[in-house]
């Protein structure tokens, strides 16, 4: 995941919960231009969280890397310049 040290999510889709491979990560709501400030969220010891602004629940979960999600295709990467 060369894009961002971090992961970053977006819930598009409008999904209650997302279930994540992070502890730590940031929540930006909706993909630009429609997102919330972006927010870092770190689970610590727990298995969930929910982001102060949108209200999604992020699961934790061991079985998908770092950049996964279920429901696929909440990871967001900055756009790269051309």
């Amino acid at each position: 995941m060369a894009d961002h040290a971090v992961p970053h999510f977006a819930n598009d889709a409008g999904a209650p919960s997302i279930q994540i491979g992070a502890h730590e990560f940031m929540c930006i709501g909706a993909t630009p231009p429609f997102d919330h400030p972006h927010v870092f969220l770190d689970m610590g010891g727990d298995h969930e969280i929910v982001c102060p602004y949108c209200s999604t629940l992020y699961t934790y979960r061991p079985g998908l890397k770092a950049e996964e999600t279920d429901p696929p295709g909440a990871l967001w990467l900055t756009p790269v310049a051309v």
